[in-house]
Parts: structure tokens; sequence; C-alpha cells
């Protein structure tokens, strides 16, 4: 049997920028050993696996180690693909059945806005060894379900920023997502870098899931919902954040928060089952 998989690049609107993710859109249900062995044959951050559901699609994601329970990048991409190639009009949401609940993409002109839970942070005290494995001051450190979330003083900071992976794996928790402010005469909010050698990924170069809880850090800092990001990894990628739900004044488990990208597909392949 032969399977159609698809690279896209996700959070750009250019190939070769963005994350690149596979989809690959499944006939017939595979065992989890078969999609992590794609997804390590794939050998990218993450890899997608879709199965047509009565009411929208089943969507699993994993890196080339481990099943993730929510990536953003990944799900910008499978929504890519199934209105590209025909499993969906161009005037359906795509509706996805996950371990994070049920997510919705919705077509905005160029643009692919994902519904996404907000991920909340609380203050944490980290180790000494974290900053030094990162190699730079910290500002402030929380931690949230992704690993901790660090703020540092300056865009250049997050920029220039050379982790040290091996001394991160020996952390209790190795993710980390690092941010701050970007420059003031930027056209974006804030900025952030995604380091994941827990998850088998050294630097994820675009992520959507580490916007659900930047989303949440930002308003409580900046004040205000709506944000245009930058993650600065060395393939780049924007992202529109808007911050949803709740009852505008403190937050809860049920806040809700759209991100935003564009995607652009870059291979097409035949998997060989």
């Amino acid at each position: 049997m032969r399977q159609i998989i698809t690279q896209v690049d996700a959070f750009t609107d250019k190939p070769f920028a963005g994350n690149p993710a596979a989809v690959c859109v499944l006939a017939t249900p595979q065992t989890d050993a078969w999609m992590q062995n794609v997804a390590q044959e794939m050998n990218l951050s993450e890899t997608a696996f879709l199965i047509k559901l009565d009411d929208g699609f089943s969507l699993r994601w994993f890196t080339p180690t481990t099943e993730v329970p929510l990536c953003g990048h990944a799900t910008l991409a499978s929504s890519h693909v199934l209105w590209s190639e025909g499993h969906l009009s161009t005037n359906e949401d795509a509706r996805f059945h996950t371990k994070s609940g049920l997510l919705i993409a919705k077509r905005q002109g160029d643009w692919i806005e994902l519904d996404f839970p907000v991920i909340h942070s609380q203050p944490t005290t980290a180790p000494p060894e974290l900053s030094q494995a990162l190699g730079v001051p910290l500002k402030t450190v929380m931690q949230n379900s992704l690993g901790y979330l660090v703020e540092v003083e300056s865009e250049d900071l997050v920029r220039q920023m050379q982790p040290n992976f091996q001394q991160m794996k020996s952390l209790p928790i190795a993710d980390v997502v690092v941010t701050s402010l970007a420059k003031a005469d930027s056209e974006y909010d804030f900025i952030s870098r995604f380091f994941a050698p827990g998850l088998g990924i050294n630097e994820d170069p675009v992520t959507g899931a580490a916007h659900c809880c930047l989303a949440a850090y930002w308003r409580d800092r900046l004040h205000k919902d709506q944000f245009l990001a930058y993650q600065a990894s060395s393939r780049g990628g924007v992202v529109k954040v808007n911050y949803v739900g709740g009852d505008g004044l403190r937050p809860t488990v049920g806040d809700r928060v759209l991100l935003a990208g564009q995607a652009v597909t870059v291979l097409r392949g035949e998997l060989i089952l």
C-alpha cells in the first residue's frame, strides 16, 4: 500500500523558512510504533498523522523520539494539506480531535488561524545550572506544561545565545522557552526561541505551543491581547497571537489563544508501507 506524505514549511510564506513538518493523511489506522518509526525516518521536529472521522480528523504528533500532546506548527501544516490536497473544501473549517481536545483551524485569506488552549505559567525557582546551560543571565523564570519559560533582558541575548544542550539534558526539566521584548523600533512585540533537547529537538524553528504560554505571559506584562511575534531561530517564523476567552480580568483554564500563520508545501512523496 502506498501512502502520500507531504512536507510543509509552517509559519512562513516562503519555502526553506519557518518550521518544517511532515503530514500523513492515513487511509487506515496504524500502530503507535509504526508512526514513531515514520517520524524517526522523516527526522523533522514533528510528523503529523491524520485519520478521517465523522466530525473532522483525528490528529496525533510525533517527534523523532516521542509523541507530544500539542503541536502548533504541525497542526498548521495539517490544515494546509487538508485544503491544498482536496480533503476539505476551502470554505470548510478543519476540526482536529487531539490529546489536547478539539482544535479548529480556519482560513483567513493567506493566513491560517488555529484555536488553541492557553498554557498558563507559574513562578518557580530554577536551578543555577539552568542559567549556566543557557549561557545568559535570567530575568524571570516560570514553569508550565512545556517546561521552563525564561525572560531575558534583551532581544540581542535571545538571538545570540548558544545553549549547552548536553548540560540541559541533565536538568530535571530540559525544555525551555526563552523570550524578551522586541527592540523598540521592531514591528514585533516580542521574540522567542524554544530549546527542547528533552524531546529530541535541540531547537525547534517555530513553535505554536510555545506561543500558547507566551500569549499569557506577555498579556500579563503588556496589558494587551494581540501581538505580532517572531521566533528567532536560524529559519525564523512569524506568528500572529490573539488572546481570547476568560473574563478578561484573570486567567482561567478555559482561556483560548488564536495563533495565525502561513504555510508552503515543499515536498510530496509516497511512503511505501
